[in-house]
C-alpha cells in the first residue's frame, strides 16, 4: 500500500544457511514520493519569471506503458544556467536525522547537440536547507546548502534512452522539516522520480531480549541509537539490555544478556518451561537438565527434582544431584588376636556389598560384655583404637579385654546422608543407615600369646605372655606343641616340651622352612588352662638374610641420582626462557607449515589452497596496490558455490618465477587458517598465465582509513570490540606458533558487520622448535613504529613482539587511524623507545584500554601479557562497560602534533584554511569563511561555543580543533577554556 506520505516499505535480502533460506529485514519509512503523487507535485521553480530563458516545468512522459510526470529542463543554448526546482516542505520524523534521497533522472549527451551548445553540462546539483515551519514561496539560495553534484552514470543518446538511479544522504537534520532543491547548470535532463526516506531498525528480539522498531542512527552527528530492550517473558536481566541501531538499520553490539528464570529454557526466542521429568535449578540459558537418579519426575517448571522414596540427599550434596541410598550391612566380620599382648585382638571386616552410590562410607563398633545373663557396655574399660565411630578403614584393634567373660560386638556402616534419614528415630526405628554386623566372643583369659624374638637359618627364639586375671594365680609352666608345616603329607609329627618360663629357644631346625607353634598354660596342679592360636614362623634363608642391606643401598643412590638431575634441569632455564615455558602458558605443538620448506612451492599450493578457473572471476574495479599488482574488488560465481563479491590480487606482468612463487606462498599460509578474525582465502588461480590470490571481500576496507573517515563519530566501546577481534585472531595465529611481523591497522580489514580481520601475511614467519622461539630475517624492510624493540634490534621476531604491535594497533585505534610518533622520524623513534618514551594516551582514551597498551610495550618481552590474556581482559571490558568511563590523563602537546603559529616549514599560517588543513579539516573551511573568521587573529579568539556556532557538530573533530587553538594561543593555557 503506497500514498504521497509516510509509505513502508520492507527490503527482504536472502541467505542461504544450511540449505535453508532465512529473510533479513530493513525497514524504510518513504517521507515524499514524486511519482506515487502524480500531476499534484506543486514544486517551486527558480527564477519565477524565465523571460526568454526556459527553466524547469512539468511534463508528462509515457515511460514502459505508464504515464508519469517528470520535471524537464533543456536550456543548452545559453549561457549562465541558474535553474532552481525546490520541493514542497518534507516533515521530519523528531528522531529521523539521517535520509536518504533516492533520484531516478536521464540526461542527454551533450555531444548530441550541434555547435550551438557549446555551454552544454551532463550534471546537477542537489541541495537542502532545514525550516521549523513551511515557508510558502519564499525562497532565497543563501538558505540552501549543497549536498553533492550529480553526475550520470550512464548518458542517453537520440536513440537510446538510458535512466539513472543514485542514492545521497542528508545528515544531522535537526529542525521540524527541510526542503530539497535541484539545480540545473546547464543540463539537458529530466527528473523522472524523487524519493525522500528514512531507514529504521526493525522490531526484533536478540538474546531474549525484544526491542521495539527503532529510527535507524543516532542523534545529530551520532552514527549509532542505543535503544533499550525489556527481556521475553520468563527471562531476567542483571542489566537492562540494549543494543545499537546503526545509520544503516541494522542492529549491532547487544549488551546486557537476558536468560531464563529457574524451571526455563532458551527455545528460539522465548523462554519455555521444563518438560516433565526435566528441571533447571539456576537463572542461565543452559538447556533444562533430565532429573538425576533416585529423584521424583515433577510435572512441568521444575525448579528442582526431590529425592524419591527412601533415597536421601545429604546437607552438602548439591541439590541438583542425585539422591543416594543408605548402605548395606558390612561382611564377613572377623575377630584376630595378636601376639605378646595380652587382652588384645583385631576386629577386620569386608565393605558393604551396597554402598548406596556414595563413597564418604564411615564405620562404627560397638562393643558390649556380659557376665552371665546380663550384658551392657564396654565403656572405657575396653579400648578402640584408632576410635568407635568415624572409621575409615575396616579394622579395628580392641585391648584390655577381661578374661572369662563374653563380649559382642556390632559394627555398623553410615554414608553421607545416614545421620540425615535417622534424625529423631529411636534405635528400633532407624531406617537401614546403621547397617549392622554382629560377632559374639568368648574371652578364656591366662592364653598366652606367642611371639617372635630371633630368627637365623637354623634356629628360632620365641616368647609368650599370660594376660593377668584378678585373684588368680599365674601358671608356673606351660606346654609347648610344633611342627614342621607340610600340607602334602598324611602324617605329621609333634614335637612337645614342658617348660617353667615363658621363652624359649629352638634349634637345629631347616633353613627357610615354616614351623607351626602352639603354647598352653598349665596351673600349678597340672591342669590344663588357656591355649593359644597355632601361629607360623619361618626361618631364615641365605638371600633373605643379605637382601635388606641391598636394597637400602640401591635406594639411596637411587634418590641421590633423582636430586643431581633435578638440580641440574633447574639450572639450565635462563630468564628469557619464562615467555615460552611458563607452567600456565605452554607452547602447544605447531600446527603451521611453512610453505618455504617445500622443495617445490607449488606442492604447498596444491596442498593448502583451492584451484578457480579464471572463467568463475570477474574483476569489477580497482580497489587498491599491492606489493606484486593490483586489487580488484571482483564477483567468484563457482559450480556449488554462491556468487558473492571477492577481493582479487594479480600479479602484474613481467614478473619472475621467484616473484610469482613469493606472490603465491601467502595464499600458501592462509589457506592453513580458519578463523573469523582472519582473512578468509576463497583459491587461487595458478594454471593460467595471470596468477591471482581470491579472498573474501571487506567492504569498508583498511582498519587505519575507516578510522580516519569516522574521526570521533565511535564510542569507546565499539572501538574496543573491534580490539578484542583482532586480539582474538592473533590468539589464533599464536596458538598455531605463528609470528605476523607486521601487525597494524593498515593490514586489519573491516567487513560491513564492523568485524575485523587480520591480513597481509607477507612479512609473516613461523616459530621455530628452539628454546627461544624466534626467526632471525637475513634482511628486507622492518616497520619501524610497530616492531618492538628486540625485533628492531637483532631480527628476532616472536608472539611478544607481536604484542608489542598490538599496543600500537590499539592505539591508532583509540586515535582514529592517527600516525603513530606522528611526523618522527623512524631514527627519532628508535632512540625515543630505547629511552623509555612510550606513545600517549589519546584523548578520549579509557584508562583501562591505555594501561593495557603500556603493558604490551615492556621493554622486557618476558613481562608482556600473552594474548590469552589480552583477550581474556578486553572481554571483561566489554562485559563491563563502566569500566570503560575512567578516562587516561591526556596531554594535548604531545598526544596531537599541534602545529604552533607556523606550518610545517617554520612560516606562520598564511591563511585559515592552510592552518585547517595541517590538522586535517580543510572540510571545515567553508564553515570558517561563511562565519567571517578569515585570518587567524581571528582564530585566535575563537571559544569553543563559537567553534560549535560555525557547524563543527562531531566530538572528535570539535576537540581536534579546539586543542589546536589552544597550541595556537598559549602553550600554558589551561585546558578548561577549551573543555568539551
Amino acid at each position: 500500500q503506497m500514498d504521497s506520505r509516510g509509505i513502508k516499505r520492507l527490503l527482504f535480502s536472502y541467505v542461504l544457511i544450511n540449505g535453508i533460506f532465512i529473510t533479513l529485514q530493513t525497514k524504510e519509512e518513504v517521507l515524499l514520493d514524486m511519482r506515487a503523487s502524480g500531476s499534484e507535485l506543486g514544486w517551486l521553480t527558480w527564477p519565477f519569471e524565465q523571460g526568454s530563458k526556459q527553466g524547469w516545468e512539468v511534463v508528462q512522459r509515457s515511460l514502459n506503458g505508464s504515464q508519469l510526470y517528470t520535471y524537464s529542463v533543456c536550456n543548452v543554448g545559453e549561457h549562465e544556467q541558474d535553474n532552481w526546482l525546490r520541493t514542497t516542505f518534507i516533515q521530519r520524523r523528531p528522531s529521523a536525522s539521517r535520509v536518504f534521497v533516492e533520484l531516478q533522472f536521464i540526461v542527454r549527451d551533450c555531444n548530441s547537440f550541434d555547435g550551438s551548445s557549446l555551454t552544454c553540462k551532463e550534471t546537477f546539483n542537489l541541495f537542502s536547507s532545514e525550516s521549523d515551519a513551511d515557508i510558502g514561496t519564499s525562497f532565497r539560495k543563501g538558505q540552501f546548502k549543497k549536498v553533492a553534484t550529480i553526475a550520470p552514470d550512464e548518458i542517453t543518446s537520440r536513440n537510446e534512452l538510458r535512466i539513472n538511479t543514485e542514492t545521497r544522504v542528508v545528515e544531522s537534520l535537526s529542525r521540524k522539516g527541510f526542503y530539497l532543491a535541484f539545480q540545473d547548470i546547464g543540463a539537458c535532463m529530466a527528473l523522472l522520480s524523487v524519493r525522500v526516506y528514512y531507514k529504521t531498525c526493525p522490531a526484533t528480539v536478540k538474546s531474549l531480549a525484544a526491542f521495539p522498531e527503532t529510527v535507524a542512527g543516532g542523534g545529530v552527528n551520532q552514527a549509532l541509537r542505543e535503544v533499550a530492550g525489556a527481556c521475553v517473558e520468563n527471562a531476567v536481566s542483571e542489566e537492562p539490555p540494549r543494543i545499537y541501531c546503526t545509520v544503516d538499520g541494522e542492529w549491532v553490539v547487544p549488551v546486557g544478556q537476558c536468560q531464563c528464570m529457574p524451571g526455563y529454557e532458551a527455545v528460539n526466542d522465548t523462554c519455555r518451561d521444563c518438560q516433565p521429568g526435566f528441571f533447571k535449578a539456576f537463572v542461565s540459558n543452559d538447556a533444562c537438565e533430565l532429573c538425576p537418579v533416585n529423584t521424583k519426575l515433577l510435572s512441568s517448571g521444575a525448579l528442582l527434582c526431590p529425592c524419591a522414596e527412601d533415597f536421601y540427599r545429604a546437607p552438602d550434596d548439591p541439590t541438583t544431584g542425585p539422591c543416594s541410598g543408605l548402605p548395606s550391612a558390612p561382611r564377613e566380620l572377623v575377630a584376630t588376636t595378636t601376639q605378646l599382648a595380652a587382652g588384645k585382638l583385631q576386629l577386620s571386616w569386608s565393605p558393604p556389598e551396597d554402598t548406596g552410590g556414595r563413597s564418604d562410607i564411615s564405620y562404627s563398633v560397638e562393643c558390649r560384655r556380659c557376665e552371665g545373663t546380663a550384658c551392657q557396655p564396654c565403656g572405657e574399660k575396653v579400648r578402640l583404637e584408632p576410635a568407635s565411630t568415624g572409621l575409615m578403614d575396616t579394622r579395628v584393634a580392641v585391648s584390655e579385654l577381661e578374661p572369662h567373660l563374653n563380649y559382642t560386638f556390632t559394627v555398623e556402616a553410615h554414608s553421607g546422608v545416614s545421620l540425615f534419614a535417622s534424625q529423631g528415630l529411636p534405635r528400633s526405628n532407624r531406617p537401614p543407615s546403621t547397617s549392622t554386623l554382629t560377632t559374639a566372643l568368648h574371652y578364656t583369659g591366662r592364653s598366652p600369646y606367642l611371639g617372635v624374638i630371633v630368627r637365623s637359618l637354623t634356629s628360632l627364639s620365641l616368647s609368650w605372655a599370660v594376660a593377668p586375671r584378678r585373684l588368680m594365680p599365674q601358671p608356673t609352666r606351660y606346654k609347648l606343641t610344633y611342627r614342621k608345616k607340610d600340607d602334602n603329607l598324611d602324617v605329621t609329627t609333634y614335637t612337645v616340651l614342658i617348660l617353667e618360663k615363658s621363652s624359649v629357644q629352638i634349634s637345629d631346625l631347616s633353613p627357610g622352612t615354616a614351623y607351626l607353634f602352639r603354647v598352653q598354660a598349665l596351673s600349678p596342679e597340672g591342669s590344663p588352662g588357656g591355649s593359644s592360636i597355632e601361629d607360623e614362623f619361618e626361618t631364615l634363608t641365605e638371600e633373605k638374610r643379605t637382601i635388606l642391606g641391598f636394597w637400602s643401598e640401591i635406594i639411596i643412590t637411587d634418590v641421590s641420582f633423582l636430586l643431581f638431575r633435578r638440580r641440574n634441569s633447574h639450572s639450565r632455564q635462563g630468564p628469557e626462557d619464562t615467555y615460552f615455558s611458563s607452567s600456565e602458558q605452554l607452547k602447544p605443538l605447531k600446527t603451521y607449515v611453512d610453505p618455504h620448506t617445500y622443495e617445490d612451492p607449488n606442492m604447498a599450493i596444491l596442498k593448502f589452497a583451492s584451484e578457480i578457473h579464471p572463467s568463475h572471476v570477474t574483476k569489477q574495479k580497482v580497489i587498491g596496490a599491492g606489493e606484486f599488482g593490483e586489487v580488484y574488488r571482483g564477483i567468484l560465481k563457482a559450480p556449488g558455490r554462491k556468487e558473492g563479491a571477492v577481493a582479487i590480487k594479480t600479479l602484474k606482468p613481467g614478473y619472475s618465477e621467484k616473484q610469482r612463487q613469493d606472490f603465491l606462498s601467502e595464499a600458501s599460509i592462509m589457506g592453513q587458517f580458519s578463523h573469523q578474525n582472519i582473512i578468509r582465502l576463497e583459491g587461487v588461480v595458478t594454471k593460467f598465465k595471470h596468477a591471482m590470490i581470491v579472498t573474501e571481500y571487506m567492504e569498508n576496507g583498511a582498519l587505519d582509513k575507516y578510522l580516519k573517515d569516522r574521526d570521533g563519530e565511535m564510542p569507546s566501546f565499539q572501538l574496543v570490540g573491534m580490539m578484542y577481534g583482532i586480539a582474538a585472531g592473533m590468539k589464533y595465529l599464536s596458538d598455531m606458533s605463528y609470528v605476523h611481523r607486521d601487525l597494524a591497522a593498515r593490514n586489519i580489514l573491516v567487513n560491513n558487520n564492523l568485524e575485523c580481520k587480520v591480513s597481509d601475511f607477507g612479512l609473516s614467519r613461523v616459530l621455530e622448535d628452539d628454546p627461544e622461539g624466534t626467526y632471525t630475517t637475513s634482511g628486507g624492510k622492518i616497520p619501524i613504529r610497530w616492531t618492538a624493540p628486540e625485533a628492531i634490534a637483532y631480527r628476532k621476531f616472536t608472539s611478544a613482539s607481536d604484542v608489542w604491535s598490538f599496543g600500537i594497533v590499539m592505539w591508532e585505534v583509540m586515535a582514529f587511524g592517527e600516525r603513530p610518533y606522528w611526523d618522527m622520524s623512524n631514527c627519532e623513534v628508535m632512540k625515543a623507545i630505547n629511552e623509555a618514551f612510550r606513545l600517549p594516551a589519546p584523548m578520549d582514551c579509557p584508562s583501562a584500554v591505555y594501561q593495557l597498551m603500556l603493558q604490551c610495550w615492556l621493554q622486557d618481552r618476558s613481562k608482556r601479557p600473552r594474548f590469552p590474556d589480552i583477550v581474556s581482559l578486553l572481554d571483561k571490558l566489554l562485559r563491563s562497560p563502566e569500566s570503560l568511563k575512567a578516562i587516561a590523563d591526556f596531554d594535548p602537546r604531545v598526544s596531537i602534533r599541534l602545529p604552533s603559529t607556523s606550518g610545517s616549514d617554520g612560516s606562520p599560517f598564511r591563511s585559515v584554511a592552510e592552518w585547517l588543513e595541517s590538522i586535517k579539516m580543510s572540510q571545515y573551511s567553508e564553515n570558517f569563511t561563511c562565519a567571517g573568521v578569515v585570518t587567524m587573529d581571528q582564530v585566535l579568539q575563537m571559544k569553543n561555543v563559537d567553534i560549535k556556532n560555525i557547524g563543527v557538530r562531531l566530538p572528535g573533530h570539535l576537540k581536534r580543533i579546539a586543542y589546536s587553538i589552544l597550541g595556537l594561543k598559549d602553550q600554558t593555557s589551561t585546558l578548561s577554556v577549551f573543555a568539551v
